[in-house]
């Protein structure tokens, strides 16, 4: 009989590199739920798939998870297993969730080099999803809707998309923009926001496109990835930086001149595999380009972190010749003397699903980011959909916790339910500037408008890439 592998348990590996190999907790997890999930389906007279999808199971994976690994990890009641109202309470938030990373493709054009790229990726980090390909239909905007509002308690969701020009992308910045419109249109202002992707290491066009787009599009923020592109003087091995004269700093003094002045930039997750992964990727140049421009607040997806077999995060290593993983940007920004309540925010997006089964890594990336830019400096983002409803992440972020034992030892601060909510909710409301009104709508509806909408979401997204932007 097949194992059934939970949500939060699925395997990270894939046919394109060498697979990862299942770590002994991993092993001791699965043995424990290959018990306990069909056993307590079969009490609620539920099929094991359906309770495993169900909080319930959230609650009996994360269990097996923190028992796996020594126990402190994910505060779950053992009555959240079997009572629904057990389990609604031991996730329970105080605020709406606000989510600043999220994705969605144009089946239409799903092809080309950045779109084998995304299903490379895709396919390595979860390949149970994508046993039999990536199937396009499955991340579109109806998907989009119906997983990140419809299966979620996500209250505002941030819409971005993939690195390229608006030729090549799976999504251009005018179908963004046009998600955004349909979306006001059935669930009222305020629950999606937009970045517009900009590469500024296609020449000055691309600059000169960003008053243009800020005045049509009206997005929320600017998103670029450094690790895309040829070549530079900065990056002979591809891409560019933040901090260098060439590419960097004009595209800066454009963010600046022209708002919003919020920039979103994919740091970490250089490449499938370390061997591979690109230069242009590191965070190392966050600190120097958040001090010359302290007036941009800068969004630092991943917060570094690097997805690698070989090794786990752990404490920070000021003496470390060569940091790695989130340790490039906490010493980016010591360096540069950008602290705790500065113009610097690490987000989540990927990290958390990549980590939250390695729960003591886990611990050492919240504890490093807390210590380095505070808890009202970390965001929520979840990369959704690529891994379908956010729900579980936002469920297992909740339980997590911080052990005593390594507060003690690494100086991590505690991670209060009240820090939960600031990076659920409180701080992108802030650093994106969401009315308290837009919130209010948004916690007091129903999610009813992603079923209705999903067939205008469709044609919008259509209309909209007929022309690349």
């Amino acid at each position: 009989m097949k194992t059934l592998v939970p949500p939060l348990l699925r395997r990270i590996s894939s046919d394109e590199v060498p697979p990862l190999p299942w770590a002994e907790p991993d092993r001791r997890a699965l043995a424990q739920l290959s018990e306990e999930l069909p056993t307590a389906a079969n009490r609620l007279s539920l099929e094991a798939p359906a309770y495993a999808l169900d909080r319930r199971g959230t609650a009996a994976t994360l269990r097996a998870i923190d028992a796996a690994h020594g126990g402190g990890f994910f505060a779950v009641p053992e009555a959240a297993l079997s009572d629904p109202e057990a389990a609604a309470e031991a996730f329970r938030g105080r605020a709406p969730v606000v989510d600043v990373q999220t994705h969605l493709v144009d089946p239409r054009r799903f092809s080309g080099a950045g779109a084998d790229a995304l299903a490379g990726f895709l396919r390595m980090v979860d390949p149970e999803r994508w046993r039999d390909g990536v199937d396009a239909r499955r991340i579109d905007a109806a998907a989009w809707a119906a997983l990140v509002f419809g299966s979620s308690e996500t209250a505002v969701a941030l819409l971005t998309s993939t690195p390229g020009p608006g030729s090549e992308n799976v999504l251009t910045n005018r179908q963004i923009a046009a998600a955004r419109e349909v979306a006001e249109r059935y669930a009222g202002s305020g629950r999606v926001l937009t970045h517009s992707i900009v590469h500024p290491n296609l020449g000055e066009a691309e600059l000169d496109a960003m008053e243009g787009w800020r005045d049509a599009l009206r997005p929320s923020g600017w998103k670029c990835y450094t690790l895309w592109g040829p070549p530079t003087k900065a990056s002979p091995e591809g891409g560019w930086f933040l901090d260098d004269h060439e590419i960097g700093f004009p595209f800066l003094e454009r963010v600046r001149k022209l708002g919003p002045r919020v920039l979103a930039t994919h740091k970490g997750l250089g490449g499938p595999i370390p061997e591979v992964s690109v230069p242009a990727a590191s965070p190392r140049d966050i600190g120097p380009a958040a001090a010359a421009f302290p007036e941009i607040a800068f969004l630092v997806y991943h917060s570094g972190y690097e997805r690698d077999p070989r090794r786990s995060e752990g404490p920070y290593q000021p003496e470390a010749p060569e940091p790695a993983g989130v340790d490039r940007l906490v010493r980016s920004l010591a360096r540069a003397g950008v602290g705790v309540g500065g113009n610097v925010y690490a987000e989540l997006g990927s990290t958390w699903f990549l980590m939250l089964r390695r729960p003591v890594e886990a611990a050492h990336v919240l504890g490093k980011l807390l210590v380095a830019v505070g808890p009202e400096r970390i965001v929520w983002g979840t990369d959704s959909i690529w891994y379908g409803s956010p729900q579980p992440l936002i469920d297992a972020f909740r339980a997590f916790q911080i052990p005593e034992a390594m507060q003690a030892r690494f100086g991590y601060p505690p991670l209060t339910a009240d820090a939960k909510e600031r990076i659920l909710s409180w701080n992108a409301r802030a650093v994106y500037g969401i009315a308290p009104e837009a919130i209010a709508r948004a916690a007091s509806r129903a999610d009813e408008w992603a079923e209705p909408a999903a067939e205008e979401l469709r044609r919008a997204i259509t209309a909209a890439g007929d022309g690349a932007a």
